[in-house]
């Protein structure tokens, strides 16, 4: 079997173009913005490139294209980050769904948040895969899309405000959804591999709602079912998404909410946790100068003192937190 190496300005089309040779997908990575694909067939394997449109000087090696290995992550390098949603911001991604970037600088490429999107509804050209990850949760934040999971039963629909935790290695397909889909996405590492699944069908016949993958367990989060409690950080209500023990502690998702809605109050806060991010779902809220408001994100460094103030009567916050138990302290 030969090994080809292969740079093209378009991956899809040069994806298409192998296809129609006899080749099949077997990887894609990243997943926000495809840079590279291997693909197979019966006497060759091609790893495709993409290159800038024009380009004649393309490397031999494309040297620092590679997907992290899960069990080698990088050392994290905290930042303090707040991304706004702007048309400029958003990539064509991994079969077709749009993709927006929430942590830029990645965390030293620890850490991927992404505010995905399907502009327009109905099949979704998605194919049965896995991911090598550490971490992988969705939640959905607009819109409804069906999903149907390894091992989980038939496909299912994940409305607004359900989540879902993906453990390593399990095998998913994206089937359909709603014009204008939103679902927000956090991964640990950044860069990691889309792993096609040539010979699983989905659903699977057996059923095994609590197998083990690596370590974690599958977790369908279902928004009717919430339930609020008071939470670590005063004068907020948490409903727990049940991702902390699924996950032996690596990592926590809550909804936050006011408890009182509309009551003028500030927060002088920091944290220990080593990743702590959040989505604004509804509503808005001061952050120390900067005012956020729905689809807006956060990302605050461990031990930074951080001021919360002027939260709206509807502020809803999703917070994803790793580990998943971490101090949270008046300053």
């Amino acid at each position: 079997m030969t090994d080809e190496l292969l740079y093209c300005p378009d991956l899809d089309r040069g994806i298409a173009l192998l296809k129609q040779l006899g080749l099949r997908l077997d990887t894609i990575f990243p997943a926000d913005d495809p840079t590279v694909a291997l693909l197979s067939g019966s006497d060759a394997r091609v790893r495709l490139v993409r290159s800038a449109p024009g380009s004649t000087d393309a490397p031999a090696v494309p040297e620092g294209i590679q997907a992290i290995d899960p069990a080698d992550l990088p050392p994290v390098r905290p930042s303090f980050v707040i991304a706004r949603p702007d048309d400029a911001s958003w990539k064509v991604g991994r079969a077709g769904m749009r993709y927006r970037d929430l942590i830029p600088d990645r965390q030293g490429g620890r850490y991927i948040a992404s505010h995905i999107r399907v502009p327009d509804g109905g099949p979704v050209p998605d194919y049965v895969h896995f991911h090598a990850i550490q971490f992988q949760v969705i939640y959905c934040y607009r819109g409804w899309v069906r999903v149907v999971y390894e091992d989980q039963g038939e496909p299912f629909v994940m409305n607004a405000g359900d989540c879902v935790l993906q453990p390593p290695l399990i095998r998913h397909r994206v089937l359909e959804s709603s014009a204008g889909l939103e679902v927000v996405e956090i991964v640990v590492p950044a860069v990691h591999a889309t792993h096609v699944d040539h010979e699983r069908a989905l659903p699977t016949q057996a059923i095994h709602p609590d197998r083990d993958y690596s370590g974690q367990r599958f977790v369908r989060f279902v928004a009717d079912g919430a339930r609020f409690s008071p939470s670590q950080l005063a004068g907020f209500d948490a409903c727990e998404l049940g991702i902390d023990p699924a996950t032996r502690g690596l990592a926590s998702v809550r909804v936050l909410r006011a408890r009182a809605p509309g009551t003028p109050g500030t927060w002088s806060l920091r944290h220990g946790a080593e990743l702590l991010f959040h989505f604004v779902l509804r509503g808005s809220l001061t952050l120390d100068e900067h005012q956020l408001v729905a689809s807006d994100a956060f990302t605050i460094p461990a031990r930074r003192p951080f001021v919360w103030s002027h939260a709206s009567p509807d502020l809803e916050l999703l917070q994803v937190a790793l580990p998943g138990d971490f101090a949270i302290d008046p300053v």
